[in-house]
């Protein structure tokens, strides 16, 4: 393990607060001008879900931090003229393309990877590969079909090639069709000058360590480690030359690490208010948003509806620099259902509205029905808040 130099500096657990918001693109004025592919560059790995209530998690997160932006721009943004690629990350991500040699490691370690939970039938790699030479780019069904039964585990061989070869890098999804992944050859998606594996492990593991701090502002090594998913003793060998400082952050207890440009200049400007995907980088993390925060958040899309305490798809609602709430929401036409929605304390609820207002407007809808709030006395102001934005 690498000794590391003692803190260079100390930090309130405000100023953490503050630095992560700027990081993540929550606090200043918005860099409009490069759009969603400012957002993708700034915070280095957006993350994909299936789940579709308001609109999907990688639509969410631009939206969050600029506003009203078309869902037909999120897409083309992350998609047209190979601005980035989908590839293992935090989770399923969409990332950078300029990021493709910084993940060589990954590729190497599925190629090494000796043990697999499907079976490839002999055959279905190279077959796949040369449809998507003559063919491409194709989505699984174009290619043969996905599924052997209807189970969504039960892969087909030419899904497990297409996947195998997406891991291996001689595949890349080039966009997502009806939410299904379209598949091309590497050596046809991604420009030139990236298509290559050069760089060493410690090469790789030095950049995606110092992306994550910068994405991050401040964090743990567990912080760190968790963005793109790489192992602690990888994060250890590499972050004394990463760029990153060391830092102490009071109430913490435990080791931190800065961005130094993020400490050159104190974290100013005007607060976003909006709900969060529970898959947007700020809150991913439980661990951290509740160190950050002082905020408790699980999704419980997965939990069976009798145990569910917040709702499917509970929204934090972000506000002040704080989080204020949580509201878990639906679409009936065009009205927002705000199924179930917990506020912070009364004075919350002026912010609670205003996000939800803003985001019925982007998904067309002129109208918020609230259904249940938590605290019950609570219910009055947020419906009289709205009334008053609707009006």
């Amino acid at each position: 393990m690498t000794t590391l130099p003692p803190p260079a500096t100390e930090l309130s657990a405000d100023e953490a607060r503050r630095l992560a918001l700027r990081a993540q693109g929550f606090l200043g004025v918005p860099d409009r001008r490069a759009g969603v592919r400012g957002v993708l560059r700034h915070l280095g790995a957006v993350q994909l879900d299936t789940i579709s209530v308001l609109a999907r998690s990688h639509e969410l997160v631009p939206y969050a931090r600029l506003g009203a932006v078309g869902r037909r721009t999120v897409d083309d943004a992350y998609w047209t003229d190979t601005h980035a690629f989908e590839y293992w990350s935090h989770a399923a991500c969409i990332l950078p393309i300029e990021e493709w040699p910084h993940f060589a490691f990954r590729r190497r370690a599925y190629r090494n990877r000796p043990h697999w939970n499907h079976h490839l039938p002999d055959g279905d790699y190279d077959r796949v590969v040369k449809q998507l030479r003559t063919e491409g780019p194709l989505t699984a069904t174009d290619l043969g079909g996905a599924k052997k039964t209807s189970e969504w585990w039960d892969w087909s061989g030419t899904k497990v090639a297409v996947e195998r070869a997406l891991m291996y890098g001689e595949v890349v999804c080039v966009e997502r069709r009806g939410w299904k992944r379209v598949y091309d050859l590497a050596e046809r998606a991604v420009p030139a000058a990236l298509l290559h594996d050069d760089l060493d492990d410690t090469e790789c593991l030095r950049r995606l360590v110092r992306l994550a701090g910068q994405s991050l502002g401040v964090g743990t090594r567990a912080d760190i480690a968790d963005y793109h998913r790489l192992k602690a003793e990888q994060v250890d060998a590499v972050i004394a030359d990463s760029g990153l400082v060391p830092v102490t952050v009071q109430g913490w207890g435990r080791p931190a690490w800065a961005d130094p440009a993020a400490l050159e200049t104190p974290p100013r400007g005007r607060h976003r208010t909006t709900l969060l995907s529970p898959f947007d980088s700020l809150v991913w993390e439980r661990a951290r948003t509740e160190r950050i925060f002082g905020f408790t958040h699980r999704l419980e899309a997965y939990v069976p509806k009798q145990k569910r305490v917040h709702g499917y798809f509970a929204m934090p609602v972000l506000a002040g620099g704080r989080l204020v709430g949580r509201v878990d929401p639906a679409r009936e036409g065009r009205t927002l259902v705000a199924k179930q929605v917990t506020l912070a304390g009364r004075k919350t609820a002026p912010a609670v509205a205003q996000a939800l207002v803003e985001a019925a407007s982007w998904v067309d809808c002129t109208d918020v029905r609230v259904e249940r709030v938590e605290t019950p006395e609570l219910r009055e102001p947020l419906t009289r808040e709205l009334a008053r934005l609707l009006a």
